[in-house]
């Protein structure tokens, strides 16, 4: 099928991983609780033995009268590295002060607090009436509150034991955990983001530049874009939609030179015949659009491009009703049984019933006209044809006027411009003609979304192809302007158009 690509699977994966991700990032922040830290490190610990004596260490607390050879000073750095912010009444110890740190084997001398986040927030709180201070080998830190990403450090003078010593620091924090932490330089910042957080946003930056990629490259990739020449006839149901997308192409492919020449679906692929049988390298330069599968039987390669709906339509002043014409009154029309349209609306008011039949058809080179007949007349339309400008005769109608026009425009024009008219045409341009009214055939709409949907059975449409002389080459405008159709942005097009693509699900179903 041709929408299971290899890109739409890439695109289908990589969506469900993003769904995924996101699922899972969901679930670990609502099952996984978001606790309250403090973490600690140890970023100096070095001897400075008698630079002490010649007062170059600056402590806030403490006097060094003692012998101090085996001096050492530890630079302790504690900070708030969870998501949460940290009150005074976190700290969960007994104590007045919030935190102890403990140094193994060594003495206290002295403490000096340096480097706080924010200086007027954080030394307010270094008071020995908020607990602050140090005997022997213990530091009792107050109960300081920290934003997330706050710190600050404490200088510590020791004595009595070497450096490398245990330093522990303890206490509590409800609903939280103090702990040692590590960063690959001294004054690094703990991560906004957990590991989890961090990888499964990887996860999602990936997919949406995985599906970035494919959009780029689905609509418009550099390859299919091929230089040269390119005409293209055929349908002119389908003339609004090969115009809007040779432009689009002619936009993104520079040198390429696209011709649309639309006469008729017929007049199209029998042209294309001729010119394969004159001059081969001439015919794979042309692509002729088809309403229905009219160039099979010529040897010409087909391929299915989108499900067109059609759709009979009649003058203004005409009211069908919601329930529009049964099929056997299309068919007796079109035989010429009735001249008025008294004779088809029993009840019509005089003014409407007194109106002339006009059949604006067209020629039968149309594959509008092709499908028309296959798919609701069963037959050839019956009706000779009795004028060259769709106007009925003067005085008494023997006979039903019946005219034949060379496209959907054309065709539109006359029945918008003549009372009494009836035509048919592609439904995408009828809809939006002004002076027409679109006619349901046994109370089913033209409508492109019940057609999708599957409701009802409508049934004048049928499948457009692109006609081929053999398979161009993988090089060739043909096979480029060929592969375009099937990009997204193509149909969208068609689908806007009032047709739709065969290369969607839906498509595949209904084209087959």
């Amino acid at each position: 099928m041709e929408w299971l690509s290899a890109e739409n699977i890439v695109a289908v994966g990589t969506a469900v991983l993003g769904v995924v991700a996101s699922g899972v990032m969901v679930w670990y922040e609502r099952r996984v609780p978001r606790k309250k830290r403090i973490g600690y490190r140890v970023q100096m610990d070095n001897p400075i033995g008698d630079d002490v004596r010649s007062g170059r260490a600056n402590v806030r607390l403490g006097l060094f009268d003692a012998d101090m050879d085996d001096a050492t000073l530890v630079l302790l750095r504690v900070e708030n590295d969870g998501s949460q912010s940290i009150d005074r009444d976190d700290y969960t110890g007994p104590e007045p002060h919030g935190l102890t740190a403990v140094f193994t084997d060594r003495t206290i001398r002295g403490v000096s607090v340096t480097q706080p986040t924010d200086i007027d927030h954080l030394m307010d709180h270094f008071t020995a009436q908020r607990g602050f201070g140090y005997e022997d080998n213990r530091l009792r830190i107050p109960r300081v509150p920290l934003n997330p990403g706050d710190h600050y450090k404490l200088l510590v003078m020791l004595s009595g034991g070497d450096v490398g010593r245990d330093i522990r620091v303890r206490g509590g924090i409800r609903g939280g955990e103090v702990h040692p932490n590590r960063s690959a330089t001294p004054d690094d910042k703990a991560p906004v983001f957990s590991l989890p957080a961090r990888i499964f946003t990887g996860l999602l930056t990936l997919s949406v530049l995985a599906l970035a990629g494919i959009v780029v490259f689905r609509d418009g990739n550099p390859i299919e874009c091929e230089q040269g020449e390119l005409t293209v006839i055929g349908s002119t149901a389908f003339e609004p939609v090969i115009e809007a997308l040779e432009e689009s192409y002619e936009h993104k492919c520079a040198g390429a030179e696209i011709d649309v020449e639309t006469r008729g679906s017929e007049a199209g692929v029998a042209e294309l015949a001729a010119l394969a049988d004159r001059s081969k390298p001439g015919a794979r330069s042309v692509i002729a659009f088809s309403d229905g599968p009219l160039g099979d039987r010529l040897g010409l390669k087909g391929k299915k491009v989108a499900l067109s709906v059609f759709t009979l339509v009649v003058n203004d002043g005409i009211d069908l009703g919601p329930a529009g014409l049964t099929v056997r009154q299309v068919r007796d029309i079109y035989q010429g049984k009735y001249r008025r349209w008294g004779e088809v609306i029993p009840g019509a008011g005089k003014e409407t019933a007194d109106l002339p039949i006009v059949l604006v058809s067209r020629s039968d080179s149309s594959g509008t006209r092709q499908v028309f007949q296959d798919r609701v007349l069963g037959q050839w339309e019956q009706a000779q044809s009795t004028s060259l400008d769709c106007r009925p005769p003067k005085g008494a109608v023997t006979v039903v006027t019946r005219c034949e026009l060379a496209g959907t425009s054309e065709v539109l024009d006359k029945v918008a411009e003549q009372p009494g008219a009836i035509g048919y045409s592609e439904l995408g341009v009828a809809a939006r003609h002004e002076g027409v009214r679109t006619v349901a055939l046994d109370g089913d709409r033209a409508n492109v979304d019940e057609i999708e949907r599957g409701d009802g059975a409508y049934p004048y449409r049928d499948i457009e192809y692109a006609y081929t002389y053999g398979t161009p080459p993988d090089d060739s405008l043909a096979a480029g302007f060929l592969a375009y159709l099937d990009k997204e942005s193509s149909r969208q097009v068609i689908r806007t158009r009032g047709h739709l693509p065969c290369g969607t699900p839906v498509g595949v179903r209904l084209c087959n």
